[in-house]
């Protein structure tokens, strides 16, 4: 899509204390990025992953990541945060694609297009930042198909 914005460059670090610059750093030739800004989204994020799990093994070239975008406010707060979010994540797989990134909110928000913080965004984007489809809000078949179509047309 020509009227996408691209990704902006992040630094992040995941559960496992991995640092990190995105979109650089995502490791597959396609990525979901799913942005999440409050507590609460975590279950609008783990909505996705049952479909996600399947999706990914099917199409060894993608990669799913959650990104909470946090305030740049708490980043001195950061160890005690993603302490507690790799406490209460006991699978190394699912701390290594949680990626935290501390930053100016606003900043991320209005450079990815997203209007509001009040749910989550997913995107598919490659390593170069190119945004290829988006959705908000949990899982359902309706936004999925929207994924397998974009991926139908960038893997032919």
């Amino acid at each position: 899509m020509n009227s996408e914005p691209i990704f902006p460059t992040l630094p992040a670090r995941n559960l496992n204390g991995r640092a990190l610059t995105l979109p650089a750093a995502f490791d597959g030739a396609l990525n979901i990025a799913i942005i999440a800004f409050r507590r609460w989204h975590q279950a609008l994020v783990d909505s996705w992953f049952p479909y996600l799990d399947t999706l990914l093994a099917a199409h060894p070239q993608l990669r799913a990541y959650e990104l909470p975008i946090i305030g740049r406010q708490y980043t001195l707060a950061r160890p005690f945060i993603d302490g507690g979010m790799a406490f209460a994540i006991p699978d190394p797989a699912v701390r290594n694609r949680t990626l935290t990134v501390y930053t100016d909110v606003e900043r991320v928000m209005a450079a990815l297009q997203i209007p509001s913080a009040e749910t989550i965004t997913l995107l598919l984007v490659d390593r170069n930042g190119r945004i290829f489809w988006r959705a908000t809000g949990p899982y359902t078949a309706e936004r999925a198909a929207g994924l397998e179509r974009a991926l139908a047309s960038l893997l032919r």
